[in-house]
């Protein structure tokens, strides 16, 4: 069984700055692309940030182009979201996927997520 678990959310102020952690186990994780998601209530669900399986590519929502920066460890099953500069609109809970590339769509096993809260 594929299990992703997300953490490092918090209340930040504007400005401040997060990094969001994702744990994978049931899966060989160096061979996977990662990919971050968000929602925020009243909002779709939103690509934030992918990476290719060994971190040779990296793609970013215009939204957060040049503040947040996708990374994956495969010695440590683990994906990364360093979140800098973080805006009030950031607010979402965050999730991560893998897929096979980042070309191809996630496989959707969505769990609980981390909430990130932006507020003064």
């Amino acid at each position: 069984q594929v299990q992703l678990v997300e953490s490092g959310g918090g209340l930040v102020q504007p400005g401040g700055s997060l990094r969001l952690s994702c744990v994978a186990s049931g899966l060989t994780f160096s061979t996977y692309a990662m990919s971050w998601y968000r929602q925020a209530p009243g909002k779709e669900r939103e690509l934030v940030a992918g990476i290719s399986s060994y971190g040779g590519v990296t793609q970013y929502a215009d939204s957060v182009k040049g503040r947040f920066t996708i990374s994956k460890d495969n010695a440590k099953n683990t994906a990364y979201l360093q979140m800098n500069s973080l805006k009030p609109e950031d607010t979402a809970v965050y999730k991560c996927v893998h897929q096979r590339r980042l070309i191809d769509p996630p496989f959707g096993s969505w769990g609980q997520g981390t909430q990130v809260t932006v507020s003064s």
